[in-house]
């Protein structure tokens, strides 16, 4: 007989929402692992004496966390969606009748608390990963990306005075017919402050930009990213976003330049955690950032009694200073140099014992200085001999070319980039490379495409740095939760062939004391 299902609503019903989720669920597992309570005291001093309540702290952070887990960025959509999942209502505490907060709480919540707070909640994740074994500490992968910040680059403005906007126009960039008929869209308001809308940039690097746009109107549609709007002759010297005043221009190979912050990630090599991550301004180098990094997972790592042995990083975080630093902090680094490092010039040899240089007619060139080189900020070493020396030399000519001395300049922290260098070659550092690419690459791959991070939604490097810290922690939660499901199981199975095997040495001991069977008594006549 066929049936038909009619539905009508209940004036009375019995339902309970933990009936209704399966022990395996994702986040009936995340409810009963992870307790949050100490968010109470660490965010009460936020909040006043009275008026009304506000959202719970820890409702706030559930819910934030659900955000990257499912991937929606936009606190409009992810109200929506927990309203009409039940697994998520009984992770966050509500019931089927509740009403949840409003989408704009959170954000007004987000700006509430400080950086501290997001950063004692990635901690607390990150601790749970290192007691159940997944941390080993002793190799640490780190590398960058940029990650879309809320503003849009047709709203750049110049960093002049509107009297003067022409006679900088004119001065700086070429104007093309393109320009003309492009037009400019203005942003609602500015942000921004008195010092980000002036010029930084000196003389000699304004004449550079003024260089390369000249060379960019030629070519200007062949550019990738040549159809993005107003982005062709744009740079953080002589252009500021009024949105958002801390996004930068930047641009990868191959992509169009848009406005972003970096993202500097550190993970380690055992199983993938991330011990570490940060929001950046995106005009800034990677060797820059890197002694803040290393800072903040050095410390991260001693809380927990990790000892740091091994760091991995490709070419951009490359530089003597660097390191320098790692050598004094008693970390081995393997991070390929620079292209422009020679380490002297061909057919000169070194001499590390006297530190002078022996040219290819046997001549010595020794040590006179270090200095600072002004363009780079780097300090260097510099080499000359003495005009003498080289008056009767068949090279001179090729060698000096117009000066009347040889005269080579390195930089000061040679024999670290040697040492490092010869760690690259090895058949170990051949090996961590691959290492390396296996290990930071798939995480920055989980976290933009599947973690909502793609695009921070938020304005300046502070919210960006929590959005950052939020998502990592996701990722470390969710990567938690699979490794203690995958350790009790194995651990299970262990068991069982234990006690089978337990059982089976009992039974044997057992039978030594089983009672011997009395002989049969034969009467005699």
């Amino acid at each position: 007989m066929q049936g038909k299902k009619k539905y009508q609503e209940k004036l009375f019903t019995d339902f309970r929402l933990s009936d209704r989720i399966p022990k395996e669920n994702f986040y009936r597992r995340l409810k009963e692992a992870l307790d949050l309570e100490f968010l109470y005291p660490l965010t009460k001093g936020f909040y006043g004496q009275s008026g009304q309540k506000s959202i719970d702290p820890v409702v706030f952070f559930k819910l934030c966390l659900v955000g990257y887990l499912e991937n929606i960025p936009s606190d409009r959509r992810l109200i929506e969606q927990c309203a009409l999942r039940l697994d998520v209502l009984y992770f966050l505490g509500y019931g089927i009748d509740e009403e949840l907060p409003w989408h704009s709480t959170l954000s007004r919540t987000r700006q509430l608390y400080p950086e501290s707070v997001f950063e004692e909640v990635f901690t607390k994740v990150f601790a749970l990963c290192v007691e159940s074994g997944m941390v080993s500490g002793h190799t640490q992968v780190v590398d960058s990306a940029p990650v879309k910040a809320n503003a849009s680059m047709d709203s750049l403005e110049l960093k002049v005075p509107e009297e003067d906007l022409e006679d900088h126009l004119r001065k700086v960039r070429a104007l093309s017919a393109r320009d003309k008929e492009t037009p400019i869209r203005k942003a609602k308001g500015d942000k921004s402050e008195e010092g980000q809308r002036q010029i930084s940039a000196n003389e000699k690097e304004l004449q550079a930009l003024k260089s390369r746009n000249k060379k960019w109107s030629k070519d200007q549609d062949q550019r990738p990213g040549a159809g993005n709007k107003n982005s062709k002759y744009t740079s953080n010297k002589t252009h500021y976003s009024p949105t958002d005043p801390d996004a930068r221009i930047s641009v990868k190979p191959g992509k169009a330049r848009k406005l972003n912050y970096t993202s500097q990630l550190t993970v380690d090599a055992s199983n993938h955690v991330i011990t570490d991550i940060g929001a950046y301004l995106a005009d800034g180098k990677d060797n820059q950032h890197l002694p803040e990094v290393v800072r903040s997972v050095g410390r991260r790592l001693w809380k927990h009694g990790l000892l740091w042995e091994n760091l991995l990083a490709d070419t951009g975080y490359s530089s003597g200073e660097n390191y320098a630093l790692l050598e004094h902090k008693g970390i081995t680094s393997y991070i390929p140099p620079h292209g422009t490092y020679k380490g002297g010039p061909k057919g000169f040899t070194y001499d590390e014992n006297e530190d002078h240089y022996r040219c290819p007619q046997d001549q010595v060139i020794p040590f006179k200085k270090v200095f600072l080189d002004y363009r780079t900020g780097t300090k260097k070493r510099e080499y000359r001999a003495s005009k003498h020396v080289c008056k009767a030399c068949s090279l001179k000519t090729a060698c000096l070319g117009k000066s009347h001395e040889k005269r080579i300049t390195v930089t000061h922290f040679r024999a670290e980039y040697e040492r490092n260098n010869a760690r690259i070659k090895s058949p170990l550092g051949r090996y961590l490379k691959a290492k390396r690419q296996a290990t930071v690459e798939p995480v920055f791959g989980t976290l933009t495409q599947h973690m909502a991070m793609g695009k921070v939604y938020t304005l300046g490097l502070a919210q960006a740095e929590k959005c950052m810290k939020l998502a990592a922690t996701a990722y470390n939660l969710k990567k938690w939760l699979k490794f203690t499901k995958k350790t009790v199981k194995s651990g299970a199975a262990g068991l069982a062939v234990y006690f089978a095997a337990l059982k089976t040495e009992i039974k044997a001991i057992l039978s030594l004391f089983r009672p011997v069977s009395r002989p049969t008594q034969i009467q005699l006549g």
